[in-house]
């Protein structure tokens, strides 16, 4: 990757290792994919090495319809950070997948004031550097 190229994404990055790192590589392959349990047949993320609804340790990554609602959200109006300082007024959303899954993500093309609980979303894909791509949200 070039200079030019990371410079162009100077966001915080997700950290891409253990089952971070695979979850990552499926959203690099533009597929939104989370762990199901073997035994119960409960989905779940954040990744992890058993499931809480039942205690096995037998999973498989399964591929999400990346269709959901709108969970919930805030607007954030003044940035911690300075990497965020040209989006204001942001609204990082918690997404309820059709599998049951929750993630936090970003909606795009929806201006704050537009969203609501409820409102039906799918998953697109941000390919913001050479090896990063993010799954984030729009409206359907």
């Amino acid at each position: 990757m070039s200079e030019d190229q990371t410079a162009a994404y100077n966001r915080p990055l997700p950290r891409r290792h253990g089952f971070g790192a695979e979850f990552y590589t499926f959203c690099k392959q533009h597929e939104l994919r989370f762990q199901r349990c073997k035994g119960c047949g409960a989905w779940r993320h954040v990744p992890r090495d058993m499931c809480a609804k039942c205690g096995s340790p037998q999973w498989e990554w399964a591929k999400s319809s990346g269709k959901g609602k709108v969970f919930s959200w805030t607007t954030v109006m003044q940035p911690m950070s300075p990497q965020f300082a040209d989006v204001v007024p942001y609204s990082p959303v918690v997404i309820e997948l059709e599998e049951g899954v929750r993630m936090v993500s970003w909606l795009v093309d929806v201006a704050p004031v537009d969203i609501r609980i409820g409102l039906p979303v799918e998953v697109v894909f941000d390919d913001v550097t050479p090896e990063v791509t993010l799954p984030k949200f729009r409206k359907t």
